[in-house]
């Protein structure tokens, strides 16, 4: 683990290096230095989020933490948050949210983060702040890992982003969890446990107990490596976009794509093309017609309707079916 100065369980005064630190991250990620959100879940992660703001940023922030209703006992975890907040004179608002039936984590997440742009917009937040760290990132490569992801999916949790109308930003994911629980030591609180994190009928609490027994893996050059995808992307996402520039028109309700000589090019933009006609499928499906089309074959997916046309290849809406 990192060492980024000395703990001691006696002070909650926050080492000046750990608040230096977290005050640079913050500074890369919210270069106008506006007032931003946290989002607070009562966890050891956030809550040493949440101190370590209060010394790098104070009164530069808001808090958030959110009762999905789930647990009996997340009302007494948004209960704790609030009074943390209250007894350093920071604002903090309980948002309410109902879970809609099927996927639970899923519908947890919109749920949540529906509820804290809404909040943002109302507060006038530049941005919102979670607590994802390093171990994170490197759970999230290697869940992707053992799926098969590509490269967007290896890129992990990026340091900035948006859901929405909501800019969200992470300025954890360069710590340990471990550093982030002695910060909790540090202030002698005692954060909530959520029972969901030692569930392994979840994969990401699966890979996080493997991980956990793998000494020799290291959770922060995995994050880093997941950095280092996520900006291979960025660069790839800028060289399809040129792609895109040159070779793609739309005509009306059709467009019209001139193949470049990389079938991965093709691919996406071809997912964007599809994109655009209202079609959304998997990378797969998406491989499995641009074949088609480079041998020449016409295709249909999600709607689409691909076929050759004077050397390029043309999409537009599938004609309605006639009813018998």
């Amino acid at each position: 683990m990192t060492q980024r100065g000395a703990v001691s369980a006696a002070s909650e005064a926050i080492p000046a290096e750990m608040a230096g630190q977290f005050k640079a991250a913050l500074d890369r990620l919210n270069a106008g230095e506006d007032r931003i959100g946290l989002a607070v879940s009562g966890g050891p992660d956030s809550l040493a989020m949440l101190l370590l703001a209060h010394a790098a940023i104070p009164g530069r922030f808001a808090v958030a933490t959110v009762n999905h209703g789930l647990r009996a006992e997340a009302a007494d975890e948004c209960a704790l948050v609030a009074q943390i907040c209250a007894e350093r004179g920071i604002a903090c608002d309980i948002l309410r949210v109902e879970v809609a039936a099927g996927n639970v984590q899923a519908e947890a997440r919109r749920a949540r983060y529906a509820a804290l742009e809404a909040w943002a917009v109302e507060r006038g937040l530049a941005a919102v702040a979670t607590a994802h760290h390093a171990d994170d990132q490197a759970e999230t490569l290697l869940m992707r890992l053992n799926r098969g992801s590509g490269l967007a999916g290896l890129a992990g949790v990026r340091s900035t982003g948006a859901i929405g109308r909501l800019r969200v930003i992470r300025p954890l994911l360069d710590w340990r969890r471990a550093e982030l629980a002695a910060i909790c030591r540090l202030a002698a609180i005692s954060p909530a446990q959520d029972p969901s994190n030692s569930n392994a009928d979840y994969d990401r609490v699966r890979i996080r107990q493997e991980l956990a027994q793998a000494g020799w893996l290291d959770p922060l050059a995995l994050a880093r490596s997941a950095r280092f995808l996520a900006e291979a992307e960025a660069f790839v996402e800028q060289t399809v976009e040129g792609e895109w520039l040159r070779r793609v028109t739309c005509e009306g309700q059709q467009w019209r794509f001139n193949p470049c000589d990389s079938a991965f090019a093709n691919v996406e933009i071809v997912r964007r093309i599809l994109r655009r006609l209202g079609g959304e499928v998997s990378r797969t499906d998406l491989a499995r017609m641009v074949e088609r089309l480079a041998q020449g074959h016409s295709a249909s997916l999600a709607g689409v309707l691909a076929r050759m046309d004077n050397g390029a290849w043309l999409f537009s809406p599938e004609p309605p079916r006639k009813s018998a």
